[in-house]
């Protein structure tokens, strides 16, 4: 019987997560990033441009939520994903965000490009995949936040921090437009059902515009 990954330590674990993302085509050659956090003050994060299906425990940063700075290197010169500023703007608003992960799959960029392009949510299918979000309703109305896509990702990162302190959104996740959905949970084995359950909705809804 598998082991919850919070059973884990928690490199162990996010490799481990990488590789089976990797597998299931939602980690394509270097994409992605995933990240755990190491106690009240910092959180680990993959590095740059390594392929995400070959990790092991040394592709990884320890960074200090406060300011995002690099705090210990597993490796010497090797630099934090690109969408650091992300993570550490939900592990910033959100205290007992554990993990946090963030993927490439064909279908989020499928019905994400399908959106009005000012749009700021996503209504997502009323299907039983919601319960994996605590969502108990019959047919309910629960709508991704949805953020624009920029090769500047401290602007999207400046993004949520601002809505999200405004109000929290109603599932633990997000999708940028055209690129990706990032998830997070009280831990890991939350976070990553969560993703699963998002991906199969996203699965979903991009077949059920095609029928």
């Amino acid at each position: 019987m598998a082991r919850p990954f919070d059973d884990n330590a928690p490199l162990a674990a996010l490799v481990e997560i990488a590789r089976d993302f990797h597998a299931r085509g939602w980690m394509h050659g270097t994409a992605g990033n995933l990240s755990a956090r190491a106690d009240a003050e910092h959180f680990w994060i993959t590095v740059s441009g390594v392929p995400k299906g070959r990790l092991d425990e040394s592709d990884f940063l320890l960074v200090r939520i406060r300011d995002g700075e690099v705090v210990e290197r597993g490796r010497p010169a090797t630099k934090p994903s690109a969408e650091t500023g992300i993570h550490r703007a939900l592990y910033q608003r959100f205290a007992d965000a554990g993990a946090c992960l963030h993927g490439h799959s064909v279908d989020a960029a499928l019905i994400s490009a399908r959106a009005p392009k000012k749009a700021k949510a996503l209504r997502l299918a009323p299907i039983e995949m919601l319960k994996g979000f605590d969502i108990w309703q019959q047919n309910p109305k629960v709508d991704l936040p949805l953020f624009q896509n920029t090769l500047d990702v401290s602007k999207i990162a400046a993004d949520i921090a601002r809505r999200f302190a405004k109000s929290p959104p109603p599932v633990t996740a997000l999708l940028v437009q055209s690129h990706g959905a990032t998830v997070w949970g009280r831990g890991l084995q939350e976070a990553y059902n969560r993703f699963e359950c998002l991906e199969f909705i996203f699965a979903y809804m991009a077949r059920a515009k095609t029928r």
